[in-house]
């Protein structure tokens, strides 16, 4: 409970909106999707997925160990294929450096894909895990929304993180 606090305290005197974000990636994705008005779920991280899938009108998409969250993408979005690859977005509750490896070796991701983390606050050793892999170098994007977390590996971006309030 009290890392939770303090991490959160951390989080909001590192984090900014828009206005502190200088690629036009981000920023776009930032204004257009995660500061619409549209609110699809309570729950911040499943409403970030759901607004990111229709930003992007993404069509493979991969959700690992939520049934609940899979049957709502269903609902939401008909049209939308889960697991094949390489999948355009991939939801997880955590991940770290050896399983991103072995997605990413797989050929499961390509140029555009998006891994959306969950929960990277939970607990001091997941909030190591999302530090060690916006490290690596395959990663040139990642987001820090407090309540999840979202990677991607565009090779056309410099390599950047951003600190975004939601």
């Amino acid at each position: 409970m009290w890392f939770r606090f303090t991490s959160y305290l951390n989080f909001l005197a590192k984090s900014n909106n828009q206005h502190g974000v200088h690629s036009p990636f981000v920023f776009q994705y930032v204004t257009k999707c995660l500061y619409s008005r549209k609110r699809l779920h309570k729950n911040k991280s499943i409403n970030t997925l759901l607004k990111t899938i229709g930003y992007f009108g993404f069509e493979i998409v991969s959700i690992k160990n939520n049934v609940e969250t899979t049957e709502l993408v269903k609902q939401t979005f008909p049209k939308v294929r889960f697991d094949e690859n390489p999948v355009d977005i991939l939801f997880v509750d955590e991940i770290d450096v050896l399983l991103f490896q072995k997605i990413y070796s797989e050929g499961k991701l390509h140029n555009d894909s998006l891994i959306l983390i969950d929960s990277m606050y939970k607990n001091k050793e997941t909030l190591d895990q999302w530090k060690y892999l916006i490290a690596l170098p395959e990663i040139t994007v990642s987001i820090d929304m407090y309540h999840c977390g979202l990677i991607s590996i565009r090779r056309e971006q410099v390599k950047e993180h951003f600190t975004i309030r939601i």
